[in-house]
């Protein structure tokens, strides 16, 4: 029996490293509209202005590519093997340990995008990662990839929440996978453990709140009232994803671009405090970690010490 396009893609993606690949039909996303109107009303976006540009296309990805027809979404693994050592230290989100993920995925989905060609038929597309009007989260838990969690975050009933999303939108027509249910039923680790409570109702996350917000978006003086919250930590947070009882399954990745600067890891509490523009560019030269710049985490640094 011939192997179904929707098959072929799915082993494709897995041969190119992503942990899963689901699909679901290109089309308005009726259930989100309301949500992030509130969400944008509230102003729980704080100074992420971008957040509110291009409702329409965030909605409709067939505002993105001219007859779109499918969405490919995949997962690819983040959870590292090993930790920061000095648990005294200010900490820095699992994600930004490695690579910049966006050319990582980006390029793999290039790769998706050749094979589609090659095996399929000639396709129109775009490969999107966190870096366009794609809510990435929605797409994911349509394409039956997890569920969003309390804390907003996409959990996948094997493989818990640490990963990155990336999708083609495509004008090729592919079977749909069918959403799973959500699973967190009465567990509140995620809102009891939030060190700014930032997790203001379940599902619903007040961005301006949160410690990432604070230590990678904001970009003047973190507010003084937040003084003592931040839990140590200096770029990003994991509070929410560590505690959530779904990650015990997490594994550690197998892609040697998401391995952190091996000195990252041993750098101490003073090493941190002592960091120098030069070792900034060194460790970071390739990390996320860029975005804040070497100001902004020497900010954050300065930050989380007791006046």
């Amino acid at each position: 029996m011939q192997p179904t396009n929707e098959h072929l893609i799915k082993q494709e993606a897995q041969r190119l490293g992503f942990l899963q690949c689901g699909i679901s039909k290109a089309g308005f996303l009726e259930e989100e509209a309301p949500r992030l109107e509130k969400w944008l009303n509230a102003n729980m976006h704080g100074e992420m202005s971008y957040m509110a540009n291009h409702f329409d296309k965030r909605l409709d990805p067939t505002k993105l590519v001219d007859g779109a027809k499918s969405v490919v979404t995949v997962l690819i693994n983040y959870f590292p093997e090993e930790t920061q050592k000095d648990s005294t230290a200010p900490k820095i989100s699992k994600y930004a340990y490695g690579n910049d993920y966006h050319h990582i995925i980006k390029g793999k989905l290039r790769e998706l995008v050749e094979f589609i060609t090659e095996n399929i038929g000639e396709v129109e597309g775009r490969a999107f990662t966190d870096s366009a009007p794609v809510l990435d989260k929605a797409w994911a838990a349509k394409s039956g990839l997890g569920w969003r969690g309390k804390n907003a975050n996409l959990i996948h009933p094997k493989n818990g929440s640490f990963f990155f999303i990336g999708e083609l939108i495509l004008d090729l027509e592919l079977e749909p996978d069918q959403p799973i249910r959500d699973h967190c039923g009465t567990c509140t680790a995620c809102i009891d453990a939030c060190p700014t409570e930032a997790i203001v109702a379940p599902y619903v996350v007040d961005g301006s709140k949160c410690i990432s917000y604070f230590t990678i978006e904001l970009k003047e003086a973190i507010p003084t009232e937040m003084k003592g919250q931040f839990d140590d930590w200096a770029f990003g947070c994991d509070v929410c994803q560590d505690v959530c009882p779904w990650n015990r399954f997490s594994k550690p990745h197998s892609e040697p671009q998401f391995n952190p600067h091996p000195e990252m890891l041993d750098m101490t509490k003073r090493d941190w405090e002592e960091l120098t523009e030069d070792v900034f560019k060194k460790v970071f030269q390739k990390s996320a970690v860029k975005r804040t710049k070497f100001t902004g985490l020497k900010r954050n640094i300065e930050f989380l010490k007791p006046n």
